[in-house]
């Protein structure tokens, strides 16, 4: 045994009678790169799998949480979406639900920036403004499926009431489409007057009264008919034209006209 042998057995005894055998293996950088680039490279090629299915088969082709993963690509562009958007369809519900939540909503479920609300908010808008284009200029009586998938698209997920009127000309051509009131889960304040008076206001010769019912029961109550029943009658006196009174709930519609409680008593 040579003297430099037992040298390096003397510098290494201390380390090893302590419990700190020295380690014999380095960290392989090279395995630990690999193992990131394949990840990488799994979570490319399923968003462009994803994009491919969209493209050639709509969304159709596509589950609503894929869907909505498909959007939150573009909102968050390095990281795995997948749970996320499974995440917002269980608490939101659907889809729908999902792109009906406020902002302050979206945000309190974890992974959620205020960015990521944003572009769901800038879609869930888009979406409104297409639907709506499609009855504008155009007699909304013969757009009857038209008018009913915008006030689904607007109004069957909102978690409180509002009450939307719909003013029309001569033609029954959209003049304008307003939210008169905003409530609580099961009431809004409703004023004939000032449904009438708006009429005036802009020349309009008929309405269409829409209103939601976030229990998701469509059936009127008893305030809901006495109140279409006092805004007929106060168009009556100055010929302003009840067309019919829409309530929306998230699954279902009722209408007055179709019941035979528009003119009811």
């Amino acid at each position: 045994m040579t003297q430099e042998f037992k040298d390096a057995q003397s510098m290494q005894r201390p380390l090893i009678d302590a419990g700190m055998e020295p380690s014999l293996k380095t960290p392989d950088k090279k395995n630990e790169k690999a193992k990131d680039q394949k990840a990488k490279d799994q979570k490319t090629g399923h968003r462009d799998r994803l994009r491919q299915r969209f493209l050639k088969g709509g969304p159709k082709a596509l589950a609503d949480y894929e869907l909505l993963e498909l959007i939150l690509f573009m909102a968050i562009p390095r990281k795995d979406v997948k749970p996320l958007a499974k995440d917002l369809i269980a608490r939101f519900k659907s889809f729908a639900g999902v792109m009906a939540a406020s902002v302050e909503e979206l945000c309190s479920v974890k992974g959620v920036s205020e960015n990521t609300a944003t572009c769901l908010k800038a879609i869930q808008a888009a979406s409104h403004l297409m639907l709506q284009e499609q009855i504008l200029s155009k007699d909304v009586i013969s757009s009857w499926q038209a008018l009913l998938d915008y006030c689904n698209a607007t109004m069957a997920h909102e978690n409180i009431e509002q009450f939307r009127v719909i003013f029309l000309d001569k033609k029954n051509r959209i003049l304008a489409d307003e939210v008169q009131q905003t409530g609580t889960i099961d009431h809004t304040p409703v004023y004939p007057r000032e449904v009438i008076k708006r009429a005036l206001e802009i020349h309009s010769t008929a309405v269409i009264l829409i209103h939601n019912h976030p229990s998701g029961d469509p059936k009127p109550s008893q305030a809901d008919i006495e109140m279409t029943n006092a805004i007929i009658d106060a168009g009556k006196t100055i010929g302003i034209t009840v067309h019919d009174h829409l309530i929306i709930a998230k699954n279902d519609f009722f209408s007055f006209r179709n019941s035979g409680l528009l003119y009811g008593r």
